[in-house]
């Protein structure tokens, strides 16, 4: 099933065969037993590419799971003999802004030096989805406030206002404050249309009765940021990311864009690597999702 995997992920047998650190004909020897055990073919082989067939399309995300939870089994055995091993994997936002995750992964791996981290940049929705799947063991998200996602276990880590971000060659690069009807008269850089990312400031506008067009879709604030440097347009994001974009402008907005920076992991419980990295930033891993006075809402899809 590993191999499997790494076929499906790398798109060949040679370079799933180095990562597997075996040799190709053994990894396509045990690939072909497994196909005949299963009386059917896991994929489709040309001489220029290697794709899953519908039956492999439906074998590959019931192996990461069997996968996964052998890998589980075998940390879970360790960590009840005091030793913490196995993986963990990491997702987060561009933004995150709630933690210096540098910091706290380099303390971790201080820490758990026995523990494969990884860590995966993305859209919320995405991240949500890989804990939800057990790709992730925790993630950092950003969504509008009182957005509380199904399947995971929730920790809000933060709450804070979006901030206006332009060129210092722009008309209000010579203010410190502006307000929504002003800035709506711009264009935005921003998340793509119906992210967790976008809605935030979505939602803000359509408070006010307005509505502002986004002719450039970015998925990192790095992005965004060489866009709104170039004057193309002007973007928002949180004051404490803000704080870290050189060469723009600031500005607060009155009836601002909030947004709340939550921590989420795997409804099931988490890993003992998962456990000890919650247990590092203060959470008990054990403890349910913590709920919004107002009615939960979940997120809704991409």
């Amino acid at each position: 099933m590993r191999y499997v995997i790494a076929v499906a992920e790398t798109g060949g047998f040679t370079r799933a065969a180095e990562r597997c650190h075996v040799v190709q004909s053994a990894l396509s020897h045990q690939i072909a037993r497994l196909e005949k055990d299963l009386g059917t073919r896991l994929f489709d082989r040309t001489s220029r590419s290697v794709r899953l067939t519908a039956a492999g399309e439906a074998f590959v995300p019931v192996a990461r799971q069997a996968v996964e939870a052998a890998d589980r089994a075998r940390a879970e055995v360790e960590a009840a003999t005091g030793v913490v091993r196995g993986r963990l994997a990491v997702g987060a936002i561009s933004t995150v802004a709630a933690v210096d995750l540098a910091d706290v992964l380099g303390r971790f791996r201080a820490g758990y030096p026995e523990v494969r981290i990884s860590l995966r940049m993305g859209m919320s929705e995405e991240l949500i989805e890989g804990v939800r799947q057990g790709a992730l063991d925790v993630a950092f998200i950003g969504l509008v406030p009182g957005t509380r996602p199904k399947g995971v276990r929730v920790r809000k880590m933060a709450h804070g206002e979006l901030v206006a971000v332009v060129a210092p060659e722009h008309p209000l690069a010579g203010t410190e404050q502006t307000d929504l009807r002003r800035l709506a008269e711009e264009s935005f850089v921003d998340f793509p249309t119906g992210s967790a990312a976008r809605r935030q400031r979505d939602a803000a506008f359509e408070a006010a009765g307005l509505t502002a067009e986004a002719p450039f879709e970015i998925t990192s604030v790095e992005s965004l940021a060489k866009l709104v440097r170039a004057n193309l347009g002007i973007g928002m994001v949180p004051e404490a990311v803000a704080g870290e974009l050189r060469g723009l402008h600031v500005l607060r907005v009155r009836n601002a864009p909030t947004r709340e920076e939550l921590l989420v992991w795997n409804s099931l419980g988490p890993s003992p690597a998962a456990a000890a990295f919650l247990s590092g930033l203060g959470i008990d891993p054990s403890e349910r999702s913590q709920r919004s006075g107002r009615s939960e809402r979940s997120e809704r899809s991409a």
